[in-house]
């Protein structure tokens, strides 16, 4: 494998925009298509649990409690900590994030120019006092993902790999793709060794 192919034989810049199709995942975190990959929701599939009243609000204090993102970015975080479940539309997040600058609790920023929105002195101190109120926005999808969960430890960690996979194929230079490239390919015969190597308990 060279500098300009990715997984699967595919160039960085189609894994960019997500393997077979055209339409990108934009800049938020994996395609869609990796959830499918263990049963995930997909495009057209079942709707996930319900979303309250006031889960808006809770799930951007959440993510932005981890770093500033800009209002796509909450967008997608918010996608991928739900497994693709839910995805906000703009129309909800961004007034959301203006009622959140009002109360005090968010603010925005621009550094280099491009605008962010993060948590205030005032807004990290109610992420702290109410936790519970943030994990109850989570805790249906969470259950939910856990009911239909036959692989739980490996599907998270597909998932950071994944993560990792998108930041090399978006911004990463041409050498650190193919370090990238070569990398996977071990990889790739490595899972192949596992299976062939057998199941040591049966």
């Amino acid at each position: 494998m060279h500098g300009k192919h990715g997984m699967w034989g595919v160039p960085w810049e189609q894994l960019a925009k997500g393997v077979g199709g055209s339409q990108g995942w934009g800049h938020g975190g994996p395609p869609p298509w990796v959830a499918g990959l263990f049963g995930g929701p997909q495009p057209g599939g079942p709707r996930g649990p319900k979303v309250r009243r006031g889960d808006v609000r809770a799930a951007i204090l959440d993510v932005l409690s981890v770093e500033p993102m800009n209002g796509y970015q909450i967008i997608n975080q918010i996608a991928q900590r739900t497994g693709g479940a839910w995805k906000p539309s703009p129309g909800s997040v961004y007034p959301t994030i203006q009622q959140l600058e009002d109360e005090g609790l968010v603010e925005g920023t621009s550094p280099n120019g491009r605008r962010e929105n993060r948590l205030t002195q005032a807004g990290r101190t109610y992420v702290e006092e109410h936790p519970d109120e943030l994990a109850a926005t989570w805790r249906p999808f969470d259950d939910a993902a856990d009911q239909n969960d036959t692989t739980p430890g490996l599907k998270p960690a597909v998932g950071q790999v994944m993560g990792a996979v998108w930041q090399v194929a978006t911004s990463g230079s041409p050498q650190q793709q193919a370090q990238a490239a070569e990398i996977l390919s071990d990889t790739r015969r490595r899972l192949y060794g596992l299976l062939a190597d057998g199941d040591p308990e049966s």
